[in-house]
């Protein structure tokens, strides 16, 4: 039977964008199904009494150094987006609308492209549209689904679960009850997955 994997996820964490790029592969190699989880990272680092590593700048600056290094081991682009950091809560609320299907894959891929190799800005009408048109989502069903009280609703739902899971930061992962923290810890999770 296959295992299944949760990836608690927001766009604006580039070591997320890193796992990103892993996890087709990952899935691949393991035969594990996965339950994709966006929520607010911001919300997390509140209400954990956690905090960004940008907050310490010499932490930062290695952290970027860290992931480029990354990226060139997995062979993906990545850049430091010049508008870091930004407000990701409207993205990810897009992205709960739909969660587990296709466009959220194609929409997160979007943002993600966006963020960490286009270094565009999410928040902008422009970019936010071609994100929305290469995933195939009419702009007036995003945004009418966007403001929906149930929606917002839903991105501090899973943002409140995340914490209550023990969740500090992004990207990291639940097989059963056994998490996994960091994009550099995916050899770990490959390893649950396959047990």
């Amino acid at each position: 039977m296959a295992r299944t994997v949760e990836f608690f996820f927001d766009i604006v964490s580039p070591a997320s964008y890193l796992a990103w790029t892993q996890l087709p592969g990952l899935l691949e190699e393991t035969g594990a199904e996965i339950i994709y989880r966006p929520f607010f990272l911001p919300g997390v680092f509140e209400k954990a009494g956690s905090a960004s590593p940008i907050t310490v700048p010499s932490k930062g600056r290695w952290m970027f150094e860290d992931l480029s290094r990354h990226a060139r081991k997995y062979g993906v682009p990545f850049v430091l987006n010049r508008h870091f950091p930004l407000s990701s809560v409207y993205a990810m609320r897009g992205l709960n609308n739909y969660r587990q299907s296709d466009r959220m894959i194609a929409l997160a891929d979007g943002f993600f492209k966006a963020m960490w190799v286009d270094n565009e800005n999410i928040n902008d009408p422009e970019t936010l549209s071609k994100v929305l048109s290469d995933a195939n989502i009419d702009p007036s069903e995003y945004q009418e689904r966007l403001n929906a009280p149930e929606n917002k609703q839903a991105l501090q739902d899973v943002t409140t679960e995340a914490v209550s899971r023990g969740i500090f930061g992004a990207p990291t992962f639940f097989v059963g009850d056994t998490m996994h923290f960091g994009q550099d810890r995916l050899e770990f999770l490959r390893d649950d997955l396959l047990a």
